[in-house]
């Protein structure tokens, strides 16, 4: 009997080998889906101020509106997808993200409606965010994919994301230039792309049983990966966001004075580079990985600086080329930081807990988007050139209490 059935065994042990590099694949659309969503609305800013009217204050406040749902999605949504799959929440998350989509579309007739769809868009983004992620690292190891390294998988997810973030808004700005009824139609993309994701991800399958009290592992008082989670992730974790949400929401406005017709465009090229440049420093950040931990995370925060300062240059002078190289150096400090802090989490966190503190780590990078809010909010008592010189030294800060914590923890 045994050699009956070995040559079916082998038969499926080298179906599911040849299959499974591919789910992590189909379930990754999922991220690119909550980029897409959270960076259409960004490129449309000064569309929404030329069209409907809106004050800069009213589109900043709905842009930090989005963390205001995101934050609650984040912390909700790990603890779900830890207790009732992967795929339940993240599909439940995509609904919800198609809803948000919807509420927006119908803005230009009920302004109103834009409060409850930026909101959702958080709440489904945070949840797609937590939950995909972890699915993604999962589909790509043993038994169901073959990442090299833990933190190979969990960079994927960040790869992904990016590629949402860099084409959600720059075909957002493309259709609100040219197309008409550009409020509308400047969301239909999004739509298309919650159905291919749903259809692709829908052939992935679950990674993790749902957990019951029952089942459950206890948890230690302390855990282990607290400590360093605190000393090493967060810190680093607001600049994930905090970098690319000021190249999206605050130069642009500064810079594009002399772009006339032409600023929705500018915004979107910008939307487009930022998270472009974070895709492409993807092969630095793993290497840099595999070097040092707390390499990659360095690099991010003096890349970073280098952009704010590069940002300072751009506003005194009013240079939209100058601005955009900013961008594009905020983006590389993005991509670095997304990639430190997943890889750290992925080696920080038991399985049980992956969940929960990629939740944490998320909520946290999503802190940086109130940073347009808060440049809105100084500008009344500092020149935008100054702000942004004292975010190059608070980045610089950080680097070093990063640097000295990663020092203290190997030591």
């Amino acid at each position: 009997m045994p050699l009956s059935h070995t040559p079916t065994a082998q038969v499926g042990t080298a179906a599911t080998a040849a299959t499974a590099p591919r789910h992590w694949l189909r379930a990754g659309w999922l991220m690119t889906a909550s980029g897409w969503s959270a960076n259409q609305y960004s490129s449309l800013l000064g569309a929404y101020r030329a069209h409907l009217g809106l004050t800069t204050v009213t589109t900043t406040a709905l842009f930090a509106v989005y963390v205001v749902g995101l934050i609650p999605g984040l912390l909700v949504g790990g603890p779900l997808a830890d207790r009732h799959g992967r795929r339940r929440v993240t599909f439940t998350a995509l609904g919800i993200s198609a809803l948000a989509t919807c509420l927006l579309m119908a803005g230009p007739a009920a302004p109103v409606l834009l409060w409850p769809g930026r909101f959702l868009t958080g709440v489904g983004a945070g949840t797609l965010l937590t939950a995909g992620s972890v699915w993604i690292k999962e589909l790509s190891t043993p038994p169901y994919g073959t990442a090299p390294t833990p933190g190979a998988a969990a960079r994927r997810s960040g790869l992904f994301l990016s590629a949402g973030f860099a084409t959600g808004g720059l075909a957002a700005s493309l259709i609100a230039q040219w197309a008409p009824y550009p409020m509308t139609l400047a969301y239909v993309p999004h739509l298309v792309l919650v159905t291919a994701a749903a259809l692709s991800a829908a052939r992935a399958p679950e990674t993790v049983p749902p957990r019951t009290p029952d089942t459950a592992a206890p948890e230690p008082a302390v855990p282990a990966h607290r400590i360093p989670f605190r000393r090493l992730v967060v810190p680093v974790a607001p600049w994930v966001f905090a970098s690319p949400a000021i190249a999206f929401a605050v130069l642009p406005g500064l810079v594009d004075t002399g772009l006339h017709g032409w600023q929705t465009v500018y915004a979107g090229i910008i939307t487009a580079v930022t998270p472009g440049a974070g895709l492409l420093v993807a092969p630095l950040a793993r290497r840099l990985s595999a070097r040092h931990r707390i390499g990659t995370a360095a690099a991010g925060l003096l890349v970073t600086a280098a952009g704010l300062l590069t940002g300072a240059l751009a506003v005194a002078r009013a240079e939209p080329a100058v601005a955009l190289f900013a961008a594009a150096l905020l983006g590389a400090g993005y991509g670095l930081c997304v990639a430190y802090g997943l890889t750290e989490v992925a080696a920080l966190a038991p399985p049980h807990h992956l969940a929960r503190l990629t939740a944490r780590f998320w909520t946290l990078c999503y802190l940086g988007f109130f940073a347009p809010y808060v440049v809105t909010l100084l500008t009344g008592a500092f020149t935008p050139h100054a702000i942004f010189l004292g975010a190059a030294v608070l980045a610089l800060v950080t680097l070093a209490v990063v640097v000295r914590a990663g020092a203290r923890t190997s030591d």
